[in-house]
């Protein structure tokens, strides 16, 4: 009856550590997502700042994890090199280790007053308070978890079973390596694992060992994670996964002596195994970063892309279901976000073109733009057939579904016939945006790539609170066009050459992200003016 009293506080503290993990990650990613995102989007140019962009994101994502399904989802569309999204891994597993070092240095007695302050930002309406507030929260209840499992590990730490098995653990170094890659990846964090090894009164060899399993452990729900993704994303995860294992089976043989040398580093106020965790990615980061190209073609070759297939036809406008209202809005539906997956394509393939000076990707954009065309007509001419079974409900959905269609293809052309010949005359001209304006640009371009996500989430769910953020998002992105402006003519007065030669691009592409803003955000409209929270002019009343 103990055992179980002992399982079950354990397992209660753990599994309050991960839920204050998410609460910090859900709060974090409400107050400054588009800037986490955008800032990892950005860092990717050189190898330092892609490293430190891993390292940052993890910190505030809380979790290395939530980091290598970003970059995944990032390198999947393009947006980051294969050997600079490896490098941006290798910070966010150095991002982990700092994260247990910060939450293990003993600041329990000031949780209640983190959960208290987190309580009353989380009550605010602005989503970067309210979201700080959970973060809080979420910082607070992992360190309460870290007070529990010091109290719910006691009498493992005096139990002779226990010793017992531990014992024989540390004389099978293989064995234990694997048990704690299965907690770590059960708990799909390596941090959880690390935690729950540093309350464990045991041998140095074996900490050290157990540290190796959870960040082999650590690696795998990535994997699991991008399995059913693109090719892209599986080489980046199964890379690190790889990249874990190789050091962990280098490390193995000599963790004793490895361990014995942290011992005698003066941090008195963490533990041995949070030391190692560190250590251990530290080491790895700066091993393995000189030959991430080698890795990365390497498993290009193990890994390679799959045969491109023809044009797929607009297979869910069924037209046996236009007798069902409800299964032909479904269809026309699914058929919308097929189009919006093609105008995120379109946009990565100019923000491509756009970073890397090379416009052979945008040959894509323009068949995309005739595909999204002739999608967009598809649905006009289906939902138009709709069976005369359908009421007002389904007649105000078919209009909902009509106008993203159209403002889609909207967003189609304004690629094509704006964004792709500013582009194309960079390109050609070997025109060069000064740093600054560089960075403006390229902000923009990730900013809007997220509100198409957030636009086709909206469309399908009708969640008034992401409705709530996209307009949030909106404002902030018509500052970050004026500021951007306004600098760019500061630039202009101060006499940049770079400012002055690509001045009319600056601005157009400026006027072309807004523009295409604004069409996404309208997704949003309907659904907060039927909740009452749309006003019908931006005039202030005198």
């Amino acid at each position: 009856m103990a055992s179980f009293v002992v399982f079950f506080q354990i397992g209660g503290a753990v599994a309050l550590l991960l839920f204050g993990l998410g609460l910090v990650r859900d709060g974090i990613t409400t107050a400054f997502g588009i800037r986490l995102k955008t800032a990892l989007g950005l860092g990717t140019r050189t190898g330092p700042r892609a490293f430190l962009s891993g390292v940052v994101a993890t910190l505030g994502l809380q979790s290395s994890t939530a980091t290598a399904l970003l970059t995944a989802s990032f390198r999947d569309r393009n947006l980051i090199g294969a050997r600079m999204s490896q490098i941006v891994l290798l910070g966010a597993n150095v991002g982990t280790a700092l994260t247990a070092l910060v939450i293990s240095v003993g600041f329990q007695a000031i949780a209640p007053a983190l959960i208290l302050a987190g309580f009353a930002a989380s009550r605010r309406e602005k989503p970067a308070i309210s979201g700080s507030g959970r973060a809080l929260i979420g910082l607070g209840l992992m360190l309460v978890s870290l007070a529990l499992l010091e109290v719910g590990t006691q009498p493992l730490r005096e139990s002779s079973e226990i010793a017992a098995f531990l014992t024989m653990l540390d004389a099978s170094w293989p064995v234990a390596l694997l048990f704690a890659a299965i907690i770590a990846a059960i708990c799909s964090s390596s941090l959880a694992a690390v935690l729950l090894v540093m309350t464990l009164n045991i041998p140095v060899g074996l900490t050290v060992v157990l540290v190796l399993g959870a960040n082999l452990g650590g690696a795998i729900p990535p994997v699991l994670a991008t399995a059913k993704g693109s090719i892209a994303a599986r080489r980046l995860t199964v890379g690190n996964l790889m990249i874990r294992a190789a050091g962990c089976l280098l490390v193995l043989p000599f963790a004793g002596q490895f361990g014995a040398a942290l011992e005698t580093v003066p941090m008195t106020m963490t533990g041995l195994a949070v030391e190692a965790h560190l250590a251990f990615n530290v080491l790895l980061a700066v091993c393995i970063a000189p030959f991430t190209g080698l890795i990365s073609r390497s498993l290009a070759h193990f890994l390679p892309d799959a045969e491109p297939s023809g044009e797929a036809p607009p297979q869910w406008l069924d037209d046996q279901a236009l007798e069902v209202p409800a299964l032909a809005l479904g269809g026309a539906s699914r058929q919308a976000l097929s189009i919006g997956d093609d105008i995120a394509r379109m946009l990565d393939q100019t923000r491509l073109a756009f970073t890397r000076n090379d416009s052979s990707s945008l040959s894509e954009v323009t068949v995309l733009e005739d595909r999204v065309d002739l999608r967009q007509q598809q649905v006009k001419t289906y939902l138009s057939r709709l069976g005369r079974d359908a009421d007002e409900h389904d007649r105000r959905q078919s209009i909902t579904i009509l106008d993203y269609v159209i403002n889609l293809e909207h967003v189609g052309d304004i690629i094509e016939k704006g964004l792709t010949v500013s582009v194309r005359k960079k390109i050609g001209l070997q025109l060069r945006f000064s740093d600054a304006g560089y960075q403006e640009l390229d902000a923009l371009f990730l900013m809007t790539m997220e509100t198409l996500q957030m636009a086709q989430t909206i469309f399908m769910t009708r969640d008034i609170e992401l409705a709530r953020q996209l307009m949030e998002q909106k404002i902030e992105i018509r500052n970050r066009e004026r500021q951007s402006a306004q600098r760019h003519l500061v630039r202009l007065r101060d006499g940049h050459q770079q400012s002055r030669e690509t001045s009319s691009l600056h601005l157009d592409i400026l006027r072309d992200l807004k523009r295409i803003n604004a069409h996404l955000v309208s997704v949003a409209h309907p659904i907060l003016d039927e909740e009452g929270l749309l006003i019908e002019s931006r005039l202030r009343n005198v």
